[in-house]
């Protein structure tokens, strides 16, 4: 969840909250448990453990002993020499985080010659984070995949996990990431909050550099100038969260799967993509080894980029007399349109996102979907607005580099 924080009080009624959320839906469940200020904005203080504790200004770095990217273990001890620490919380999937790494980066090694260091923590745990939040990234928050992230962002300091236990997020108070504390030589804190004011990746939209303006003014030895701002950004992701997450997957399990027949002309008309969305139509049958075996892949990647302006279609070539065998089938899979892309579907006067080719000629659905295609199954392409084939393949699929490819289209930033 995307959200922001104004209150720094403790949360309330957590017990209620607990009960609310096991016997509710989880929308609703999700409503009564996070508070919201009277603009609507969630506190994020409301989500965090109870046993977690926020710094104030003034407050000492509480220390730490975690694993890098490097492979090194970390404490506090290790940046001992710097005159200004910033602990900085990140992680791999949030596109705030993303965003605000367009300029803590340069940041970081504008500053790193002259008396600045930085250590970043990812404080997720992988299994906190439900799959519909990895929309914006190609990968979770795992310690393997922080290494990937790290490696392809050129992260100019160590990046540390605390997704096993969490117990550094708790003891400073992560509400979400990013979330900045900057701490003076006595390792006090002198400044906690964003990173700047924009939620977004371009730098030009930034007007307040809270975070850059504190790191001036720390190694100048003068007061910071604000010494406190608002926490905008992804909700940490608590391996508390397991059972709201076990509770959407026991959700999705019971949505309704349809199966509709459609010609070469209706096939011509998904092709060319009058839509605002990415379009990923897949060709399959359930006689098609392959095809039954990566399934399952095709349905987790729609479920995650059930968020984004993405459509999963899939194309079964069983005969029409199998129809209930392929609809039984889809049903096992989960292979529902995820609730966004159901309410956009239904204004605009569709009811499926899978259909059956009752077509007698391979040549008319070759020539509807993509002339490129060679005619074996699987087949798979990606379809921008406009009908534009951006992606094709012929085969069972790469799902990293599929992935990868629509994130690349999508764009990993908050828009």
């Amino acid at each position: 969840m995307i959200s922001l924080s104004i209150s720094f009080r403790r949360p309330c009624f957590r017990l209620a909250v607990l009960v609310a959320t096991l016997v509710c839906s989880l929308t609703s469940a999700a409503q009564e448990k996070r508070k919201r200020d009277a603009a609507g904005r969630v506190d994020l203080e409301s989500e965090m453990p109870a046993d977690a504790h926020r710094l104030a200004i003034g407050d000492a770095a509480p220390d730490f002993l975690l694993k890098g990217v490097d492979g090194k273990t970390y404490s506090l001890a290790d940046f001992k020499a710097a005159p200004v620490l910033m602990v900085v919380f990140l992680s791999n999937h949030c596109p705030y985080s993303h965003a605000a790494e367009t300029r803590l980066l340069p940041l970081a090694r504008e500053f790193q010659g002259k008396g600045l260091a930085v250590a970043a923590i990812n404080p997720n745990s992988p299994e906190g984070v439900a799959v519909t939040e990895l929309g914006y990234s190609k990968y979770n928050d795992s310690y393997e995949e922080m290494i990937l992230y790290a490696k392809e962002q050129g992260f100019p300091f160590p990046y540390l996990y605390d997704g096993d236990t969490q117990q550094t997020a708790k003891n400073y108070g992560c509400l979400a990431t990013p979330h900045v504390f900057l701490f003076d030589r006595e390792r006090k804190l002198r400044y906690v909050g964003r990173v700047d004011d924009s939620r977004f990746a371009d730098p030009a939209t930034v007007t307040q550099f809270e975070s850059r303006d504190a790191v001036v003014a720390l190694l100048a030895g003068q007061p910071v100038p604000v010494a406190q701002s608002l926490v905008v950004g992804c909700s940490t992701k608590w391996n508390s969260n397991k059972a709201e997450i076990a509770q959407a997957e026991a959700k999705w399990r019971s949505e309704p799967v349809n199966l509709e027949t459609i010609d070469a002309a209706g096939v011509a008309a998904l092709a060319k993509n009058d839509s605002h969305r990415l379009r990923l139509i897949h060709v399959w049958a359930t006689w098609c080894a392959p095809c039954v075996a990566e399934f399952p892949g095709l349905v987790s990647l729609a479920r995650q980029l059930g968020n984004r302006d993405f459509e999963l279609v899939t194309l079964s070539m069983d005969d029409p007399k199998m129809t209930a065998q392929a609809k039984a089938f889809l049903e096992k899979q989960h292979a529902a349109p995820p609730g966004r892309l159901r309410r956009l579907l239904k204004a605009e006067g569709r009811t499926a996102v899978n259909y059956l080719y009752n077509g007698a000629s391979t040549d008319a659905l070759v020539a509807a979907l993509d002339p490129a295609w060679p005619g074996p199954l699987p087949h798979t392409v990606v379809v921008a607005p406009g009908g534009k084939i951006v992606y094709r393949h012929t085969g069972s699929l790469d799902f990293v580099e599929l992935r990868a490819k629509l994130i690349d289209e999508l764009g990993p930033y908050y828009k």
